[in-house]
């Protein structure tokens, strides 16, 4: 019998280049439509981890037109406000799901912070900090990566801060 090889995405390509270990998980998909909490909280339910440890990943536009990506845990709500300090804009928007894949590559569900079109500037929730490892997307739907915050931040060039509500 063939043995069945993983089909590696530009996230884990660019962690392999990087030389940061890394777990890839996958996840049956469901047809429902849910919302982004849902979604998320459906993910780590079908991973069996907390969902402080599964994070997703926004993609906003500021004031000054500049996109900015952040990454907080799947219960949690981006506040607006507080990730605008953190990417020093004035205010930030979330981006319509049609802009998403013209913009980063990705599409909603599959949108990972590791390897978008053009590295955008990244924030994570502060949280990340207090996880060993952290699961963000993979970059396709119905898959995830698991890794230490750390190498993560610094390959991104992240920053950490409060940014939920």
């Amino acid at each position: 019998m063939a043995k069945h090889r993983e089909e590696k995405t530009n996230a884990m390509r660019m962690l392999d280049r990087s030389g940061i270990p890394y777990s890839a998980h996958s996840y049956e998909e469901t047809d429902s439509p849910l919302g982004d909490r849902e979604y998320g909280l459906h993910i780590a339910e079908k991973l069996g981890q907390d969902v402080n440890r599964v994070y997703k990943t926004l993609v906003g536009r500021g004031a000054s037109g500049q996109l900015h990506v952040f990454c907080i845990p799947v219960a949690e709500s981006l506040d607006l406000k507080k990730a605008a300090r953190s990417a020093g804009e004035k205010s930030v928007e979330l981006i319509a799901v049609k802009e998403l894949l013209p913009l980063t590559d990705y599409v909603r569900g599959g949108c990972s912070p590791i390897g978008m079109k053009k590295q955008y500037p990244t924030v994570f929730h502060s949280a990340v900090l207090d996880c060993e490892t952290v699961f963000v997307s993979a970059g396709k739907i119905g898959a995830q990566i698991e890794a230490a915050p750390e190498p993560l931040l610094t390959l991104l060039r992240a920053r950490t801060a409060d940014i939920i509500v």
